[in-house]
């Protein structure tokens, strides 16, 4: 088991209620595959967004990520209509 993590950043300026951690943590679920070997999801608030830690089903790091980069790109439309975005390095 490896443990990915992505980082959300705000898109919108408007207000954060407070359970978008958790709905942003069911949208990852609603476009899981088994393939993807999504264990356990931990979404926490950050000042800037979301952290997201995947739990995944890896036997390195850079498999883990691999599995996880699919599965963020199909909810990105979901999460963007929450008022974030993938943070990429």
């Amino acid at each position: 088991m490896r443990v990915v993590l992505a980082s959300l950043t705000t898109t919108s300026a408007g207000t954060r209620a407070a359970g978008t951690p958790a709905l942003v943590s069911d949208l990852l679920w609603a476009h899981a595959r088994p393939e993807d070997g999504l264990e356990h999801v931990t979404a926490r608030a950050t000042r800037s967004g979301i952290d997201l830690y995947l739990f995944v089903r890896a036997e390195a790091d850079g498999p883990a990520v691999d599995r996880m980069r699919p599965l963020l790109e199909r909810a990105r439309a979901s999460i963007a209509a929450q008022g974030y975005a993938l943070a990429v390095d």
